[in-house]
């Protein structure tokens, strides 16, 4: 048997380390189910406004931890922060979204796109971690995050959200070349502001890649998977000597896991179409896995959510390696008390299937 160290649960758990029990945090799990967030949210008056004001962000970070039992932060912002200090007219419509008054949709435009540094344009951000870094005093990890190039690409490009990406997909079969320039300026820029917020005070940085899914195998490769894979390369090299745990999450992945275990991540986020027993079989010991409890589960009964929490850590089975999450992120009308018991059954259920790993010890 491995020995544990005194390293946070999740830390452990993303690099396949011995736990005691599963760690568990929601992706936006920061948001509109809470009332606490509601009221800051009104507050603020904008969401651009809160994400900008790093003392509510930092409020609204903190929130979830002072109501349950989670094994990680995530700093409140957004995966459009960037493409907003490129100055593109970023604003949020009710019930429709991010919309951009300046798309990109040439080779010029790409071209015009400027140099940020992430600690004066994005400064707030920064800000907002070294905030709830000294809030959290080692309580548990900060998890940092970004959008991906590709997903980052697909709003700059369509000016909004899309059902069919029609002019992002024009460009990447039409002008490919041009679509490389974007997703090339995208990536560096996404490694200089990861690495600027471990600097800050991440532990953990995830990489989301919620639009991933659109593109066939060869095409998620070459246009999504290689440009995290250059990200994380690139971070890392701007942190010497410094080990940072990466997720990535594409959504609708479980075609691409091979791949994305080849990759340097790691750790896997997962949505709710596959099953982490067929994942856990596909990346073997090469990275861990989180997930991936289908969101709508927590509007069923304390009963069906503790059932549903037991079949699926009975699913990933025993060992080390797995991360505890919702398959994305929790929808804004769940009630927090289905939260409570979510987080209550993983808690409960789960130091089982770590019985054969030595005690953690907490001194």
């Amino acid at each position: 048997m491995v020995a544990m160290t005194k390293e946070p649960r999740l830390i452990r758990a993303l690099l396949r380390q011995p736990v005691d029990q599963t760690p568990v945090w929601i992706m936006r799990q920061a948001g509109r189910y809470l009332p606490e967030y509601r009221a800051v949210r009104q507050q603020a008056k904008t969401f651009l406004t809160l994400c900008k004001t790093p003392e509510l962000a930092c409020q609204v970070t903190l929130q979830p931890l002072e109501r349950f039992t989670l094994d990680a932060a995530i700093i409140f912002s957004d995966i459009l922060t960037i493409p907003d200090a490129f100055q593109l007219g970023l604003h949020f419509i009710e019930n429709e979204g991010p919309c951009f008054d300046h798309p990109v949709t040439t080779e010029a435009d790409i071209l015009q796109l400027p140099t940020i540094d992430p600690e004066i344009e994005l400064r707030y951000v920064m800000d907002a971690i070294r905030l709830v870094k000294h809030e959290l005093d080692s309580r548990v990890p900060l998890i940092g995050f970004a959008g991906s190039p590709w997903t980052i690409a697909t709003y700059m490009v369509e000016g909004k959200s899309s059902k069919n990406f029609n002019q992002i997909k024009k460009m990447l079969y039409a002008t490919p070349q041009a679509l490389h320039k974007l997703l090339l300026h995208l990536s560096n820029t996404i490694a200089g502001y990861l690495a600027a917020q471990v600097k800050a005070g991440a532990d953990v940085v995830m990489i989301f890649d919620t639009w991933g899914g659109l593109l066939s195998c060869p095409d998620y490769v070459e246009f999504s998977l290689n440009y995290m894979e250059k990200i994380i390369k690139d971070m890392q090299a701007l942190l010497p000597g410094k080990k940072v745990p990466v997720i990535l999450f594409t959504k609708n992945s479980g075609q691409y896991l091979a791949d994305m275990a080849n990759s340097s991540c790691d750790a896997i986020g997962l949505d709710w179409t596959i099953s982490l027993r067929k994942a856990r079989e596909l990346v073997g010991h090469q990275v861990a896995l989180q997930g991936n409890l289908d969101p709508a589960v927590l509007y069923g009964t304390s009963a069906t959510i503790h059932d549903r929490v037991a079949a699926l850590l009975e699913d990933y089975g025993t060992g080390p390696g797995h991360v505890f999450n919702l398959g994305h992120g929790i929808y804004p009308d769940i009630d927090p008390e289905q939260v409570s018991a979510m987080l209550e059954a993983v808690q409960s259920m789960s130091r089982k299937y770590h019985r054969s790993e030595k005690k953690y010890d907490e001194s």
